[in-house]
């Protein structure tokens, strides 16, 4: 049974104000003179003062000199679509009621099933690269098929991100996380049968599955987090979600050096431990397919918060997935969070490609502690992306937190690369952890900050363009560092990614910050009217009625 929002969801006795309503003033009023409550309080909705419409304050306003600023057509859809209040009639709805919100115990168990498939896929990612070595000798080719098993998962996002948004957008949620789920452990599968050293092209068949199902998987965080958690919990459920590919990623750095060590003089047991390692990764990816056949559904009975109602009043009729890409692309602070995501993930990817070849430039043999040196850098972000998640559910502030963390992973970066020929492997270990904290932590915050500034856009179509911008930026990162790190060693590459997350600071200083979710659930729709929230105590919603009325009454 879902648990009820008891603010949200409240019926509203006939001939009484809403406890949880708001009251419209004119825009050019000091909110402080009309009540001591914040302005932005967590409850949403709407009404009017006794006696006197809407339109009246308006047009008292329009009469004491203060005209209402025309609205942007994106946020008179908003203004179209937000709920007045609880009991009353939705504007363009006739007789419609405020959809009632709930939080599903559900939520918790579609989370805890994508975070889990999303780890096998992760996992599969970077399984070679991290013993590049010894895929190399067994297969008996170079270091650039060896990095390929990586690229391609970036190489396959780009062209299908936009039939997988559609698809997200059209279908739904359950269907693209079966797809994901299913694609990835079919591609598990067939890995299997590519443990004999002529049969390299079966182990990238099966690799390009895999990264098929990650088009299907990596878009879907924000999406989860919006469908099925509350505002005061969103981006914690973002992060969490983010959280399970890093997981996988980590897993991937530890695991693989420990199932399949370095014994290039024992072809058959290397094949043997190969085989183990692919066959236990099918099973678990089969399991957790199964799991989401059964237990991931569509959504909740009821939307979890104003937003998502809003969102799902709307009709399905009005929606154009082209005009929704239209309308991101000419968001300038989108497009600016576009290219700045792409810089700083592209070098996050391009830095975990080739981390085993830079470990191994400078401290030969050291394949199983470039493994953990990779397993801290990610583990380090799992806890930076969580924090990073709590603190922006507790403050709301996206642009601040997103440019400090852009910073210190700039920092981070600059530190790792002039300590890396140390000479000291511990040394390494620090600083890898410092800067995966804050690189592999700006994920979820990416993610988030996106929904923000393209509501009432689909959370589907902004991350998919996000992480299209992430695999481009990591082709590119992971080919000119590679020929780099080869031509001139591993500071030269790394010196390459530092210049541009410098430039990725100045672009993220630019973005201008609009919350238009979360000014949605809190009940502001623009600047020129502010919503002042009345308390649940009926004397003193009738104090601050009457306050409002005479106040009104005298303006016009």
């Amino acid at each position: 049974m879902a648990k009820l929002d008891d603010e949200e969801g409240a019926a509203v006795a006939p001939g009484h104000p809403p406890a949880n309503g708001y009251l419209l003033v004119p825009g050019g009023e000091p909110p402080g003179k009309l009540s001591s409550e914040p302005q932005n309080g967590p409850k949403a909705g709407c009404l009017t003062p006794n006696g006197v419409s809407r339109d009246r304050l308006v047009a008292a306003a329009e009469s004491l000199g203060r005209p209402q600023t025309p609205l942007a057509p994106e946020e008179e859809t908003q203004t179209r679509l937000l709920p007045a209040g609880p009991g009353e009639e939705t504007p363009g709805a006739e007789g419609s009621r405020v959809p009632q919100t709930a939080l599903s115990a559900r939520r918790f168990v579609v989370l805890l099933i994508f975070s889990l498939y999303s780890l096998v896929n992760a996992f599969q990612w970077i399984q070679y690269s991290i013993i590049s070595n010894v895929f190399e000798g067994f297969y008996g080719v170079s270091s650039l098929h060896i990095d390929w098993l990586s690229m391609v998962y970036m190489l396959a996002y780009v062209p299908l991100v936009f039939p997988a948004t559609w698809l997200l957008d059209t279908r739904g949620l359950r269907l693209t996380a079966l797809l994901g789920s299913g694609l990835n452990c079919l591609g598990a599968w067939i890995k299997c049968a590519s443990v004999q050293r002529h049969l390299f092209w079966v182990t990238m068949l099966g690799q390009c599955l895999c990264s098929v199902a990650q088009v299907f998987i990596l878009g879907l965080p924000s999406r989860i987090a919006s469908v099925w958690f509350g505002p005061k919990e969103v981006s914690t459920a973002c992060a969490t979600a983010v959280l399970g590919n890093q997981l996988g990623t980590a897993v991937g750095f530890l695991l693989p050096p420990v199932l399949v060590p370095n014994t290039q003089n024992n072809t058959d047991l290397l094949a043997c431990n190969i085989s183990t390692m692919f066959y236990g990764t099918s099973a678990i990816a089969t399991f957790l397919c199964l799991l989401t056949v059964i237990a991931f559904k569509e959504k909740p009975q009821y939307p979890p918060s104003q937003a998502q109602a809003v969102l799902q009043k709307s009709s399905p009729a009005e929606y154009s997935y082209k005009k929704s890409i239209r309308n991101l692309f000419r968001n300038i602070p989108f497009v600016l969070l576009l290219i700045t995501y792409g810089i700083i993930t592209g070098a996050f990817y391009s830095v975990s490609t080739l981390l085993n070849q830079m470990i191994l430039t400078y401290y030969k043999g050291e394949e199983i502690n470039a493994g953990r040196i990779g397993l801290t850098l990610v583990v380090a972000g799992m806890v930076g992306s969580i924090l990073c998640g709590l603190w922006l559910d507790h403050t709301k502030t996206y642009k601040q937190t997103t440019l400090i963390v852009y910073i210190l992973s700039f920092l981070g970066m600059v530190v790792f690369t002039v300590t890396l020929d140390l000479g000291h492997i511990a040394v390494v270990f620090v600083t890898g952890g410092v800067l995966g904290f804050f690189m592999t932590g700006y994920l979820p915050l990416g993610f988030e900050f996106a929904v923000e500034i393209t509501y009432p856009e689909s959370e589907g179509t902004s991350s998919g363009l996000l992480n299209a911008s992430a695999q481009i930026f990591g082709i590119l990162f992971t080919l000119a560092q590679g020929k780099l790190t080869s031509a001139y060693g591993p500071r030269a590459g790394n010196v390459f990614l530092c210049i541009w997350m410098f430039l990725g600071i100045i672009l993220t200083a630019l973005i201008k910050s609009d919350l238009k979710r979360h000014n949605i659930n809190i009940g502001i729709v623009n600047g020129d009217i502010k919503a002042v929230p009345v308390e649940d105590s009926p004397t003193d919603q009738e104090s601050k009625t009457m306050m409002m009325s005479k106040q009104s009454e005298s303006a016009i």
